[in-house]
């Protein structure tokens, strides 16, 4: 987005202040879907011929590529993200992992999410949303590349309750996997237990733009997944 309103701004100023089209004026701009605030600039850009038809598609195929992961942050429900989402997407990326049951451990009550020959795999899910300010997840979303501070939240993991996690964080342009063994998990120095009364080993743990490089040991391109899981699961 911040790319997207640069490209905006440098092309605003030719038209020398012959439409009203600062920030404030646009804030307060009524839109309805589809409509809204770059429509705006760009009809005016267009119509004023200062972007060509030509110029306007290499700008949205521009944006269209570096956002290509923006729709995820559409999903507003925690439970729609982080179990249909994140579950359905690793699925697709490795088919061969199974959905539990008791036909593969008869000591299975749904406290994990895949079974892969004998191991058991919990799927966890962030996203990478600007720390400060106000605002839509949509609007907070981040590209990898950005300079504003993050923050992922990793909630519910219970490192008793499986051999290996996957988790996945998502920014607007980009999908990153990390894998840790149970061990790794709950001897990190980032996990906190407890992050509900009762909830016996039970915490949480935060990616942040402070700490993320330590977890770079942990990524694992989509490809190495699954051997990366029999790796950790010994």
């Amino acid at each position: 987005m911040e790319v997207l309103i640069s490209e905006l701004k440098q092309n605003v100023v030719k038209l020398n202040g012959k439409y009203n089209l600062d920030d404030e004026f646009l804030d307060n701009l009524y839109s309805v879907y589809p409509f809204n605030r770059f429509e705006y600039i760009i009809s005016h850009l267009i119509a004023e011929k200062i972007l060509s038809l030509e110029q306007y598609l290499e700008i949205r195929n521009a944006y269209l590529r570096r956002n290509k992961f923006l729709y995820v942050f559409e999903i507003t429900a925690p439970r729609t993200f982080g179990e249909a989402w994140a579950q359905r997407h690793l699925n697709e990326l490795i088919p061969e992992l199974d959905r539990p049951s008791k036909d593969f451990d008869k000591n299975y009550t749904g406290q994990y999410d895949f079974w892969y020959n004998g191991i058991s795999i919990e799927v966890k899910a962030s996203r990478a949303v600007m720390r400060k300010g106000g605002g839509t997840l949509l609007e907070k979303a981040l590209s990898s590349n950005s300079r504003h501070g993050f923050d992922m939240n990793f909630q519910q993991i219970k490192p008793s309750c499986a051999k290996v996690f996957v988790w996945i964080g998502v920014w607007r342009d980009t999908i990153r996997y990390w894998v840790l063994s149970s061990d790794e998990v709950k001897n990190n120095k980032y996990f906190s237990k407890g992050q509900y009364r009762g909830n016996v080993g039970e915490g949480q743990l935060w990616i942040k733009d402070t700490n993320i490089k330590e977890f770079e040991k942990y990524l694992v391109p989509p490809r190495e997944i699954l051997e990366t899981i029999e790796r950790k699961a010994k």
